[in-house]
């Protein structure tokens, strides 16, 4: 009986200290974003290197109510950036990898927050830079905080915050999309 009492205590701490390790969703580009690049005008661009930033507040995988979220490319969320990228100006038929409009960026953070009883929230920053025959057009830092609805319940509340990561992501490209700056300087 004590040998199965130590069994049973050994099991349920190895279960419960190990927490879940899960994947991301792959991303599923915007068809707001890719028509937001159509009706930039006439560019090419390729997609460089993108990086995770060495500061913490890059999870990189994410932390989840103690279990883990990874990214499916390449278990990088600088790679799930530039994927997501990368496929948006391929169906906006921008992506050329001959182009002298290159595209690059850092991560500099990367979170979610699913442990609010009604609502949770992923936060992504990112440094985008463009480059134009190696020299420097468009310098700047995005970021977006996109809350959702949440639940107490970590069975509801674990699921629903993977689901909106790629959201998140797509409202960051968006904004680099909306941005004059970045517009101009792809022309």
């Amino acid at each position: 009986m004590f040998r199965f009492a130590t069994m049973s205590a050994v099991l349920a701490t190895a279960i419960f200290s190990t927490g879940c390790a899960m994947v991301a969703p792959q991303y599923t580009a915007s068809l707001d974003n890719v028509q937001s690049l159509r009706d930039t005008g006439n560019f090419t661009a390729k997609v460089g290197a993108f990086t995770g930033s060495s500061d913490k507040a890059y999870a990189n995988p994410i932390s989840l109510r103690g279990s883990t979220l990874e990214s499916p490319y390449s278990s990088s969320y600088a790679s799930y950036l530039a994927e997501a990228l990368r496929q948006e100006l391929s169906m906006a038929k921008k992506l050329s990898a001959d182009s002298s409009v290159e595209i690059s960026g850092t991560v500099l953070k990367n979170d979610i927050d699913a442990t609010g009883i009604s609502l949770g929230w992923a936060e992504i920053e990112a440094r985008f830079i463009m480059t134009r025959g190696g020299q420097v057009k468009y310098d700047q830092v995005k970021s977006v905080k996109h809350e959702f609805p949440s639940s107490f319940a970590g069975a509801v509340a674990i699921p629903k915050a993977v689901q909106e990561y790629p959201v998140a992501v797509q409202k960051l490209l968006s904004q680099l999309y909306a941005d004059k700056a970045f517009i101009e300087a792809l022309k």
